[in-house]
């Protein structure tokens, strides 16, 4: 075994970069790594904004998959939407492992920064907004933090008024021959979904015989497997939040916990829920 130092040069690796793109410049390194500015001198603002930042990155991700998977299912190209639903799950495993870190952080040591934060809060999130409406959840009163940037309130609202992921799913099941109300079709789609007995049938009969509705039984899980993993996010920031500032109101103004825990509530795709208690 050789105990020479290992020289990438001589092992054919490339180590001049005067004229040649780095890895550094394709990541746009400096710019990412420079973009964390703590406003105090706390220690653990550093692992506060990194936390924040980087699970905008992953929304920014998670945006990017949802949308297409949203207009291959419009098309009937279901398999690429099974692969991009696979990848926002596994992204949603991301998101809940950064909750971990940040609760490596005690409530003292969350209070010699916190008042340097001012009135932003994760309420403000315009990714997380923008994932809530492609999924489906698309309370309107939720576009009010960001009327003050019009770009964002309307690109928001572009999102909010197209057809979400679950409309584009119960669309495939009326093309596929199931009997879905007209209610359900024609609905002015940026408007919350209620639930529905027809699309509620619909998936019944998919799940009890799967083999001859193999896709959509398939679609059905991935949406089922996406809304797991949004749930235990959602989880995992009431106990985080609630370990770190206990029940303090949230520095956006919101009742904190109280708040968080309304949101647990929410269901993204209720007939998939629903038939189970019916199989």
């Amino acid at each position: 075994m050789s105990t020479e130092p290992f020289d990438p040069k001589k092992d054919g690796a490339l180590t001049d970069f005067t004229s040649r793109m780095s890895y550094g410049d394709y990541l746009k390194l400096d710019r990412i790594l420079n973009a964390q500015e703590p406003l105090s001198q706390a220690h653990d603002e550093l692992l506060f904004i990194i936390q924040h930042q980087t699970s905008e990155l992953w929304m920014k991700l998670a945006i990017h998959e949802l949308s297409a998977a949203a207009r291959a299912i419009a098309s009937d190209d279901l398999q690429p939407a099974f692969k991009m639903l696979a990848r926002v799950a596994r992204i949603m495993e991301q998101l809940n492992s950064a909750w971990d870190v940040l609760r490596t952080m005690t409530p003292s040591e969350y209070t010699h920064f916190r008042s340097s934060l001012g009135q932003s809060s994760g309420l403000q999130s315009y990714q997380y907004r923008a994932i809530e409406y492609l999924a489906g959840n698309k309370n309107v009163a939720m576009l009010k933090p960001h009327e003050h940037r019009q770009e964002l309130y309307d690109w928001l609202d572009g999102i909010r008024r197209k057809p979400s992921l679950y409309d584009e799913a119960i669309a495939i099941l009326a093309r596929r021959g199931f009997t879905i109300d007209e209610t359900v079709l024609e609905r002015d789609k940026a408007e919350p979904y209620q639930r529905n007995d027809s699309v509620k049938a619909a998936w019944a009969r998919v799940y009890r015989d799967p083999a001859q509705y193999w896709e959509l039984y398939e679609l059905a899980e991935k949406l089922v497997d996406f809304e797991d993993y949004f749930r235990r996010w959602r989880f995992n920031h009431v106990t985080t939040v609630e370990r770190v500032i206990g029940f303090k109101r949230g520095t956006g103004g919101t009742s904190g916990v109280a708040y968080l825990r309304r949101m647990l509530e929410v269901v993204l795709f209720p007939e998939l829920w629903d038939v189970r208690t019916e199989l």
